[in-house]
């Protein structure tokens, strides 16, 4: 049955992928019979449980299916491991939305914990296999009969859950416990309010927003007075003037009322005089209004704003680092909903206390500062937001805000006013909001547990400096390296449900117990009554284990001597730190082993422009939508193209029409051949040994290939090997190949042309299927009686050896020729279908050779007519050079050359304005300062645009003049 016209993606693929998937084609081990014994294997970042295919995912998952397809076809014995992230927060979330769609439904604080993470199974067995069936739509050849799940094992877990990969984390908090590197303590970290729960910095979006700018006045113990001097740059005075007080500019005035400090700069000579003095925060009942100590630290920055910075430890992380630093204590203002605190001391009680800690009566390493609330009575309870708006208030209405004089026009009399109001600044402020939660992120001071991070971190670092382990781009290890040698404890526990349960219990004097289990747990406490304790650990902590707990750690099993330590990490820059550099640090200190030689590092996918893909902005691609509308190849071909290392990621719907261009030239030369008769009979054992120069140069070309190739995809330079088979499958094959290959088919050598085609066509199907692996595998059915499917076709080993140098000179010789005819009638605007006579000017014997030898084809495709030997070049003809010959193209009478120079001339005009205006603006300090980086970037890539039609034009341009 002869091949359909058109390649039906839609149909095939489903097919195709079903048939994988039936054939086990993907499992783990050996599947092509050469002489390879070594093995390959890689880790998928686990995507989350709640996950659906975006953009980042395929690209991601191609890269590495090209490097799994690859390696296999070369007789690797691979491991693709797939599996997924329990995802705590985003899946609680996602359960909870669940339930409260139905008013019937309990809420997750009226169910039992045990309850509610059995509803949280019953959503995974119905819709947590999402993006598995996407990555498969993808074509990722992961062994999906071994996929993993960070919960699996779970002591709650239903049936088909019984992994051991629970087991696996929580032996490793066992022994990191044990060995003194896992601790509780209390620290400052991100508190989602929402949520009710410590989150990472990746789960932070740090976003601008319009916000405010408060100065205040903190007013000098005792009524003391100082004499503020403000100089420039030269020194001379600019401001004198006597003050009792010291003014701080501050964007969330709620938090003063935990105010432990005001820092100076050491060399700020305009506070020097107060520096050791006390403070009053302008906040508070009068009659207990507190006091704090004027410090002076590293942190303040002179020149911004006042100098003078509140220190509030509790609440934000520059002046929690400072607190550390100055012995200031941490006063916690708000409950876990980020409402001002009803518990504790009264305000009286926790200012007395506060105050003897200031004034250096009582050392505060002795008081218990979390029973100390420095909330005044009347504003328990409130909403952070809501407390900053009375504590505005009561501050104005004190006159303790710094004024500024703001002139009114009275709109009745015309009349000017002039009075003094509180300076607030609007500005734009970096907010933290939860990418869950979508609610302001507040710093929070909480007991959590914590990795002593700074005592694993060494080999992590030691491996990448020696070469052990290889981060690509190179500009990744400096990132590493700055987290790495600057790391703080790692906070591993959340405020959750669903998670791996801390492994510890406590009695009743708050002792600590911590074991695998319950049962062990009671055996280090006989007689005592234990709870556990309720936080789970953070996902980090889990994924941290993946390259081990995939493969059965702690069990020695046979997957894991085989694929451990795995060969690369293909993954986005993003979380270089939260998962690549704890990945490293939990795998050495674990087994002593690093997790993989070489990480390769990846940006976001951008729009076509080169902007970040949101939702707000519509400019998100969905790959789901690509692939119906172009086919999964040409999307998966487009992801390889814009693989450069290090390179800014643009997906563009224009470049994946190409790409879906590119599957139909393929399906088109496929076709010619069958027409042809090439599939008929057995196929060709072996590289073919043609005699037409035409068959041994195509060879010869497929082995140049088949080399860069190789050299791309081992340097992980996908966007090389991309366009290297593009080049040769389009270029070579289905342009030159097959159109000088028409008339051969009817001549001699057309048993060895047919041959011949079949093995090339067969080698672009192989070298093209790690990247393009649908259309391949149809072709590879369809063109013939294969022994195995092409997934597991055996790589090509040939090189060097089968490049005939004398055919490839001729051939590439001639196509030289060819274009060169072409490119400059087109530059002239000769009619297309006109033909022309070529003069001969000058010709060395290999160019007269390879002319003959090539000359009907020459004239039928440069559009040719006849071939005459000249003395001299005449009037209004064009010259035409290639390699060893100089020709002759007169256009006398053809086209008017005076017309066509003055045409060219003014498109040269314009260009040149458009230049000048593009270079202006580039030169502008202004422009490139306030543009933005995208759009400086695009303004760059069109100035080179028109630079290379500039020298386009004044080619031409040249010509001309030289004919005239």
């Amino acid at each position: 049955m002869s091949m359909d016209k058109t390649f039906n993606a839609a149909e095939a693929e489903a097919r195709i992928a079903a048939a994988w998937q039936k054939t086990g084609a993907f499992r783990a081990g050996k599947h092509v019979g050469n002489a390879e014994t070594r093995s390959f294997s890689i880790m998928i970042p686990p995507p989350n449980v709640t996950g659906s295919l975006h953009m980042g995912h395929a690209f991601n998952n191609t890269l590495q299916d090209i490097l799994v397809r690859w390696h296999r076809m070369r007789g690797f014995d691979t491991l693709w491991q797939p599996g997924q992230d329990h995802a705590g927060i985003a899946t609680q979330m996602v359960v909870e939305r669940e339930l409260a769609k139905d008013p019937a439904n309990p809420k997750r604080r009226d169910m039992t914990r045990e309850d509610f993470t059995a509803k949280i199974w019953e959503w995974k067995a119905q819709s947590g296999d999402t993006i598995i069936g996407q990555l498969q739509r993808l074509g990722c050849s992961l062994d999906w009969d071994r996929n993993a799940f960070t919960m699996s094992g779970a002591p709650s877990a239903p049936a088909g859950e019984e992994g051991n990969f629970h087991d696996a984390v929580i032996k490793v908090f066992v022994d990191l416990y044990n060995k003194g590197l896992i601790y509780r303590g209390q620290r400052l970290v991100n508190w989602d309010p929402h949520f009710e729960t410590a989150i990472s910095d990746l789960e932070v979006e740090n976003t601008e927003v319009d916000g405010h700018m408060w100065h205040f006045k903190y007013p000098l113990a005792g009524g003391a007075s100082y004499e503020y001097v403000e100089r420039d740059e030269d020194g001379t005075v600019t401001l004198r003037e006597t003050r009792n007080y010291i003014s701080i500019a501050t964007t969330r005035p709620e938090t003063m009322l935990g105010d432990g400090a005001v820092a100076v700069h050491p060399d700020d000579e305009r506070y020097k005089p107060i520096v050791g003095m006390l403070c009053e925060i302008p906040v508070g009942p009068k009659e207990h209004r507190r006091l704090i100590p004027i410090i002076t630290d590293e942190y303040p920055d002179p020149d911004f704003g006042s100098g003078a910075v509140k220190i509030t430890g509790a609440h934000d992380f520059n002046d929690y680092a400072v607190a550390q630093r100055n012995n200031i204590p941490l006063y916690n203002l708000m409950d876990t909903k980020a409402r001002m605190r009803t518990d504790g001391l009264s305000y009286e009680d926790s200012a007395q206390i506060a105050k003897a800690i200031a004034e250096g009566r009582t050392d505060p390493k002795s008081v218990d500062v979390t029973t100390i609330n420095l909330v005044p009575e009347e504003l328990r309870g409130l909403d952070r937001f809501d407390a900053r708006k009375a504590v505005i208030e009561a501050i104005n209405t004190e006159a303790l805000a710094v004024t500024v004089l703001t002139k009114s026009i009275d709109p009745e009399t015309n009349a000017e006013h002039l009075e003094l109001k509180p300076l607030v600044e609007n500005k734009k402020i970096m907010q933290p909001f939860g990418d869950r939660s979508k609610v302001v992120i507040e710093p929070f001071l909480t007991d959590q547990w914590f990795v002593d991070a700074e005592k694993i971190v060494g080999p992590a670092l030691d491996v990448v400096r020696d070469g052990t382990v290889k981060i690509m781009p190179e500009s990744g290890e400096k990132t590493y390296y700055h987290w790495l040698e600057n790391i703080e404890p790692w906070c591993i526990s959340r405020q959750l449900w669903w998670g791996h349960q801390i492994p510890v219990w406590y009695d009743d004097e708050g002792k600590q117990y911590c074991a695998a289990s319950e049962a062990e747990a009671q055996a280090q406490a006989p007689g005592k009554t234990l709870r556990r304790d309720p936080d789970v650990l953070d996902t980090w902590f889990s994924s941290g284990l993946w390259p081990i707990g995939t493969l059965g750690w702690p069990e020695q099993t046979p997957e894991l001597q085989k694929y451990f330590p795995t060969d690369v990490l293909v993954t986005g820059q993003d979380i270089l730190f939260f998962w690549v550099a704890r990945m490293m640090m939990m795998q050495l200190a674990v087994v002593g082993e690093i997790p993989f030689h070489t990480v390769y590092l990846h940006g976001l996918v951008r729009d076509a422009k080169g902007k970040k893909m949101s939702k707000s902005l519509g400019n998100v691609v969905d790959p789901l939508e690509i692939i119906d509308e172009f086919g999964t190849d040409a999307l998966r071909f487009t992801n390889a193209a814009m693989a450069s290392l290090g390179g800014v990621l643009k997906m563009d719907t224009q470049r994946i029409t190409g790409y879906r261009n590119f599957t139909t030239k393929l399906w088109n030369a496929a076709r010619f051949a069958e027409m042809n008769g090439v599939f008929e009979g057995a196929p060709v054992n072996g590289v073919p040994t043609p005699e037409a120069t035409l068959n041994r140069w195509i060879i010869g070309a497929t082995a140049r290939t088949r080399i860069a190739v190789d050299e791309a995809l081992a340097a992980y330079r996908f966007n090389d090997a991309a366009q290297t088979l593009y080049a040769f499958v389009w270029g070579k094959v289905c342009d030159w190949y097959v159109e000088f290959s028409k008339p051969m088919f009817d001549g001699d050598a057309a048993d060895e042309t047919r041959a011949t085609m079949r093995w090339v066509l067969d080698q672009c199907l192989i070298m093209l299927h790690p990247i393009m692996p649908f259309i391949t595998e149809e072709l590879w059915e369809v063109t013939g009686t294969r022994d195995t499917m092409l997934v597991h076709a055996e790589w090509p080993s040939y090189g060097d050896e089968i490049i005939d140098a004398e055919a490839d000179r001729e051939i590439n010789w001639v196509i030289n020729l060819i274009e060169t005819v072409r490119s400059s009638r087109q530059q002239m605007r000769v009619p297309a279908g006109l033909k022309l006579p070529m003069l001969a000017l000058n010709q060395n014997a290999a160019a007269k050779s390879a002319f003959a030898n090539n000359q009907t084809m020459i004239e039928r495709l440069a559009r040719i007519d006849g071939l005459t030997e000249a003395e001299a070049l005449p009037k209004g003809a064009l010259t035409v050079a290639v390699e060893g010959a100089s020709y002759a193209l007169p256009l006398d009478g053809v086209i008017d050359i005076e017309a066509e120079t003055a045409r060219l001339g003014k498109a040269m005009e314009k260009l040149t304005k458009e230049m000048g205006s593009l270079k202006g603006r580039l030169n502008n300090p202004n422009f490139t300062a306030k543009a933005g980086d995208e759009v400086v970037a695009d303004t760059r890539a069109q100035l080179a645009e028109k630079e290379d039609e500039a020298a386009r034009l004044g080619d031409a341009i040249a010509k001309l003049e030289a004919m005239a």
